[in-house]
């Protein structure tokens, strides 16, 4: 038998490495979804909560606002 032949009997377990392979890689990418929305899910929130310390601190008389401060 020629070596550059591919086996017929390493067929099944080929198939089953391409497709445990494609399910690792949709897994993987219902997992960077997932983790990029929860990214600019916390932006969101991190920047709201600037806002509500920037208002407090303008409430309360301080001069520089976090805002300001960070630039």
């Amino acid at each position: 038998m020629d070596s550059r032949e591919p086996d017929p009997a390493a067929e099944p377990l080929r198939d089953a490495a391409e497709n445990l392979f494609q399910e690792l890689q949709e897994h993987f990418q219902a997992l960077t979804a997932t983790l990029n929305l929860r990214m600019e899910e916390m932006g969101n929130r991190i920047d709201d909560l600037q806002k509500n310390v920037n208002d407090l601190m303008v409430q309360a008389g301080i001069e520089n606002p976090i805002k300001e401060q960070m630039t």
